[in-house]
């Protein structure tokens, strides 16, 4: 197994809306990503459970990297409240054709009074020929950066 996360503190991002606001719209709207990250998530669809509980199952549409329509069946398999961290394993989908397992964690970090996510991913290649996933850190920070922007245009 694989890991990469974005681990120096002069890189973390700093979220400016609050800690508290990024863990719950993640853990309960994830189905607004579309509109908070145009271009990146194109749809949230609830498959089986409820939002932000243990165990619901979603299927995102999105574009990554080409701007290819792609999809992925996800699972919050697990919730930390006092870290304020997400795990999600995907299940199915394109990013399935490169990793036997493809794991995220998003987790808010306070360090002086400033509210920082740390994205985590952890892999099992296919083969070696499979690129590590840095496009797909690159990736979430994006999302972070519009889900900011979107909540401080909202509040």
């Amino acid at each position: 197994m694989n890991k990469w996360e974005v681990i120096d503190p002069t890189n973390w991002l700093e979220f400016e809306a609050g800690g508290d606001a990024f863990h719950e719209f993640f853990r309960h709207k994830p189905h607004q990503l579309s509109d908070a990250c145009v271009g990146k998530v194109h749809s949230c669809d609830l498959v089986e459970g409820e939002f932000g509980k243990v165990g619901c199952v979603v299927i995102f549409g999105y574009a990554h990297d080409d701007g290819k329509e792609q999809s992925a069946k996800m699972v919050l398999d697990a919730i930390d409240e006092e870290k304020q961290a997400l795990v999600v394993k995907v299940l199915e989908g394109d990013v399935m054709e490169f990793y036997k397992t493809f794991t995220i964690t998003a987790q808010v970090e306070t360090k002086d009074d400033i509210d920082h996510v740390t994205w985590t991913l952890e892999y099992e290649m296919l083969h070696e020929d499979v690129p590590h996933p840095i496009s797909w850190l690159a990736y979430y920070i994006d999302i972070t950066v519009d889900v900011e922007t979107h909540h401080l245009k909202k509040y």
